[in-house]
């Protein structure tokens, strides 16, 4: 099985830690999932663009940003396309509670979205 999905360009990661700023220490910041348990031989996405459109933080060590791919949220698999963007290890947290944390509350709207630029990649 692999993840396949999308990286952040180091440069559009740079730009965004500057206008978004993580909440908690340690920063992960750096994919979009599309598939969490991909046959090894699926073919990554095709699209190179997403929008941030809302972040989350649970006030207990994970932070997120929602991202639309293609005009949705939603992923396959039902859960939603995201950045986990800070979390507090120290606490336990782990960058795959995400999935959960955007299942169970809902996400603050971005007043102005943030188009980057993403390109496709197994994580």
């Amino acid at each position: 099985m692999s993840i396949i999905g999308w990286k952040l360009y180091p440069s559009e990661r740079e730009r965004l830690l500057v206008s978004i700023r993580p909440t908690w220490p340690d920063v992960v910041a750096d994919h979009v999932t599309l598939d969490a348990s991909a046959k090894d031989a699926s073919a990554l996405p095709t699209q190179r663009e997403g929008v941030i459109v809302g972040s989350i933080d649970d006030g207990n060590g994970l932070q997120a940003l929602v991202v639309s791919i293609n005009g949705t949220t939603r992923r396959p698999d039902g859960n939603t396309f995201h950045i986990t963007w800070s979390l507090d290890r120290s606490k336990g947290r782990r960058a795959n509670e995400s999935n959960a944390l955007l299942s169970s509350r809902i996400f603050e709207p971005l007043k102005d979205p943030i188009v980057i630029h993403l390109f496709p990649a197994y994580i």
